[in-house]
């Protein structure tokens, strides 16, 4: 029984500590000569992926899954603003084992749950939803290495709601207070830890300050320059 409990206690402190690491990591694959054509951004709760070049065109924009090496796949899901944004395997899953490199989970891979009234489209990725689509591809197995989220056709994604193994997937917290104004906007006010906001305005005001104090610190020895300039 003690042997039991351990192994649960286990589990639960290798869960806890996947969640607590796990992060969505924004990137593009455009090796040299760059292209400059894919884009992935994440704001307000989206990330946005989009190819604008052809498809033939070897790059993609993506996002990495970080937080899984060792783990087991268990299930995986995302949110398309309608379903005409899925185009043939993309967007998908690579999830990358010791078994494969990587098992591909396309949203063409599972019938999506598609809501009346956004036509928002779920897709979700488990060994019961590939099953009852036919089993066209297979259930990722293996220890995981790697995972990422991608969009290597031409067009344009977005995708909310995205986990994976039950963990929602969103980018680290920024570390540190906003520089700008606009790192307020769009809900990204939200992702300071250090100092915390409560709304957009009192990230704005903090930008204010922050940029007041800061140009007071090197105001005055400009100014004492200046003044020396004019009295020669």
């Amino acid at each position: 029984m003690k042997k039991l409990l351990a192994a649960v206690g286990s589990v639960l402190v290798l869960a806890v500590a996947a969640s607590a690491s796990a992060a969505l990591v924004p990137s593009v694959y455009d090796p040299a000569p760059a292209t400059g054509c894919p884009v992935s951004t994440f704001s307000n709760g989206v990330l946005h992926l989009a190819k604008p070049c052809p498809t033939a065109t070897v790059v993609a924009a993506q996002a990495e899954i970080t937080g899984f090496t060792g783990a087991t796949f268990t299930s995986a899901s995302f949110t398309l603003a309608n379903v005409s944004q899925c185009q043939g395997g993309s967007p998908r899953f690579d999830v990358y084992t010791n078994i494969q490199q990587p098992f591909f989970l396309g949203c063409n891979n599972v019938t999506p749950v598609v809501d009346p009234i956004t036509g928002a489209a779920t897709y979700t990725f488990n060994s019961a939803t590939i099953a009852t689509a036919g089993g066209q591809v297979p259930v990722p197995t293996g220890t995981i290495t790697a995972v990422d989220v991608l969009l290597d056709v031409q067009g344009a994604a977005d995708l909310t709601n995205i986990t994976f193994n039950g963990v929602v997937q969103v980018p680290a917290p920024a570390q540190g207070g906003p520089g700008t104004k606009g790192a307020c906007m769009k809900g990204d006010w939200k992702t300071f830890t250090s100092p915390t906001f409560k709304n957009q305005g009192q990230c704005v005001s903090y930008v204010a300050s922050h940029g007041k104090k800061q140009h007071n610190k090197t105001a005055t020895p400009n100014a004492h320059a200046q003044k020396g300039k004019k009295s020669k």
